[in-house]
């Protein structure tokens, strides 16, 4: 296993989540931040809501963030070299867990003041093609007191995790239910998952 991301993958392993501090240099983290808040300023993230397909609706009782989503094959230096990183995090996932991961999709997300998404899963009722949720916070100088923190819930335990810069969060998306908490700042963050094939996709093959 590449001894990098080897505590995070035994964590995943043993416990449905793990956390990581260092899984990009601060350089490639501080120029997402600054991207991610110039595409906010300019306008260019959209109200995120819930559900899909026929059923996705805007829900701000229950999600309130904006999105922005990444096109692969269109990605931003900046955006690349996130990319690569966690392409190679989803090879050695499959390498040692054998979890069948087949592409990545990742948006940019921001929760202005006072915004929350309610606790729920990742994974779609009438889909399970997401597999592995990760999240890589943006928010220098973030301190607990503002707020924000994922809570995740685990077995009888609430765990929550500052969305401080640098903080890379990740779990099973269809085992662990989790929320955001309200934060007192803009709360900037990279989220994506790790994709198998849908069913449909292999019937229509």
């Amino acid at each position: 296993m590449n001894r990098r991301y080897s505590k995070l993958i035994d964590d995943l392993a043993a416990q449905s989540w793990a956390v990581a501090h260092d899984l990009l240099p601060r350089d490639a983290v501080a120029a997402l931040a600054d991207e991610a808040r110039r595409l906010w300023t300019a306008g260019c993230f959209k109200q995120a809501g819930i559900g899909r397909g026929a059923e996705h609706q805007v829900r701000r009782d229950v999600r309130g963030d904006q999105i922005l989503w990444l096109n692969e094959r269109e990605l931003t230096p900046a955006q690349a070299r996130y990319w690569d990183e966690i392409e190679s995090l989803r090879v050695e996932l499959n390498r040692e867990l054998f979890l069948g991961l087949e592409s990545i999709e990742a948006h940019y997300a921001v929760y202005p003041p006072g915004t929350f998404y309610r606790k729920h899963v990742d994974r779609f009722s009438n889909a399970g093609e997401r597999v592995i949720s990760c999240t890589l916070y943006l928010n220098p100088n973030w301190r607990d007191e503002d707020g924000g923190q994922i809570r995740l819930y685990i077995a009888d335990e609430r765990i929550e995790v500052s969305p401080s810069s640098g903080t890379f969060v990740i779990f099973r998306s269809d085992e662990v239910p989790h929320e955001v908490l309200p934060a007192d700042w803009y709360r900037f963050s990279l989220t994506g998952w790790f994709r198998r094939r849908s069913i449909r996709s292999i019937l229509d093959f």
